[in-house]
């Protein structure tokens, strides 16, 4: 009998080993990120009105004309030229979905629609270059934080706008600072907290949120697309071959409507 009872206390206590390894590799395993996330921009649209950036007074007046300027009709393109969103207004103002892929050492953000919109995100304990080249999505590093990714990222041009929508932000003109802090609120729900330090345009660091949401049900995937499509149109060359020519442009570009 004693030999069974030693041999039960083993078993129970192999099993409470076992169980407690499984919890402690759930706890330290960080949450599932990668998949396809849409903006929440009902949410973009609230805080563009009810969590401004501290501007500067003189940046605030230059903002006050561009919303001006759109009530109007004569909307100032924040995203022109086919640059990329950069960062932050890729958190900030994006409408479009965009894909989180896990990788050893690096996390990769794939914006649909641009084949430029795109984020490294450095996980393998780098730091950041002592002499960066300057780059309109910056230099990202990260690291968990418990179930949160935190991402740092500088060496970011200071021609990348702080946008608060498409037809208003301003270059952040240097030394700027993004750190975020991405968590699911839900399972299928990230918050990006972002924290922006830009000493050129703000008076002090703007905190704000940014809300995206996954939908695995739908299966849904990241199309290809170029914004420069937007001013061309299929067309025929001299020997009939199918290329694109120029669409004729407004003055606030092929998409606008005069109101």
């Amino acid at each position: 009998m004693k030999s069974v009872a030693n041999k039960l206390a083993i078993l129970c206590c192999a099993i409470a080993l076992v169980e407690v390894s499984a919890a402690s590799r759930a706890q330290a395993e960080p949450p599932d990120l990668s998949g396809v996330w849409i903006p929440d921009v009902k949410d973009q649209k609230r805080q563009e009105t009810e969590n401004a950036p501290p501007w500067k007074p003189a940046i605030l007046a230059q903002i006050q004309h561009m919303v001006a300027e759109e009530k109007a009709g004569r909307p100032f393109l924040v995203l022109s030229h086919c640059l990329p969103h950069g960062m932050p207004s890729w958190m900030l103002i994006n409408h479009n979905a965009f894909e989180l892929l896990t990788t050893p050492g690096r996390i990769t953000m794939l914006g649909e629609v641009d084949g430029n919109r795109l984020r490294r995100i450095y996980m393998d304990g780098r730091p950041h270059p002592e002499d960066p080249d300057l780059t309109l999505h910056g230099h990202s590093v990260g690291h968990w934080d418990g179930d949160t990714l935190v991402i740092d990222t500088t060496a970011i041009m200071p021609q990348a706008y702080i946008a608060i929508s498409e037809a208003a932000g301003i270059p952040n003109n240097g030394d700027m600072h993004v750190l975020e802090r991405l968590h699911l609120a839900k399972p299928d729900v990230l918050d990006d907290d972002l924290e922006i330090a830009a000493p050129k345009v703000l008076t002090a660091t703007w905190k704000t949120t940014r809300i995206f949401r996954r939908y695995p049900e739908r299966h849904y995937e990241v199309t290809e697309g170029e914004c420069a499509e937007e001013d061309l149109i299929p067309g025929k060359d001299q020997f009939g071959n199918d290329i694109f020519v120029p669409n004729p442009q407004g003055p606030y570009g092929s998409v606008h409507t005069v109101k």
